[in-house]
């Protein structure tokens, strides 16, 4: 559901999403508002949170978007260069993922490395991992995070208090490392063209 709101002169643009969650929430993706909100938010509710909020979100509107076009800018990396990162990634990876998973108490099923264009890393409910090729580009500490983060979900299939409580038990820089991955996704992203 999309949605708008009206601020003096200025109109904001948003999407609007309803779950079972019991607070508004904001998130700026790709440049563009996400508007989270219970089923039972009012549109007043809502709307005064934007008012509240308008200069926190119009700033980081502004940034997100300003990533947007720099990252317009980068060149892709052609087909041997990526062959090449996805050479490195398999040969680094799995050795990573071995000392997180002894360390977790975990085993793995499968390992792959993909080229994925929103993901970083991702695990199924099979046991499978999966990691974005791009994160050969990154620092050895994000790389170690998302397997981390990865490796905890053969414990926790969710992002609970516990799943956290796991991946900071063997990673405790894990939110600076998730941080540093969230504030340069767009542009390591546009690598892939």
């Amino acid at each position: 559901m999309n949605g708008q709101e009206n601020e003096g002169t200025g109109t904001l643009r948003y999407r609007l999403v309803r779950s079972g969650r019991r607070t508004l929430g904001l998130e700026i993706r790709e440049g563009e508002l996400i508007v989270r909100a219970p089923y039972r938010a009012t549109r007043q509710e809502i709307d005064r949170m934007l008012r509240e909020k308008r200069s926190w979100i119009d700033s980081h509107l502004a940034k997100s978007r300003q990533k947007i076009r720099e990252a317009a800018a980068i060149r892709p990396l052609n087909r041997e260069e990526l062959y090449a990162l996805g050479q490195k990634a398999v040969e680094y990876i799995p050795g990573r993922v071995r000392y997180y998973a002894g360390l977790l108490g975990v085993q793995p099923r499968k390992i792959t490395i993909r080229n994925q264009r929103t993901r970083w890393g991702s695990c199924s409910s099979q046991g499978n991992l999966n990691f974005n090729v791009l994160l050969m580009l990154t620092p050895p500490e994000a790389i170690d995070s998302v397997v981390v983060h990865e490796l905890c979900h053969l414990k926790e299939m969710n992002h609970s208090e516990r799943f956290y409580r796991e991946v900071l038990s063997v990673f405790p820089d894990y939110y600076r490392w998730h941080d540093w991955l969230k504030e340069h996704q767009t542009e390591l992203m546009a690598r892939l063209g």
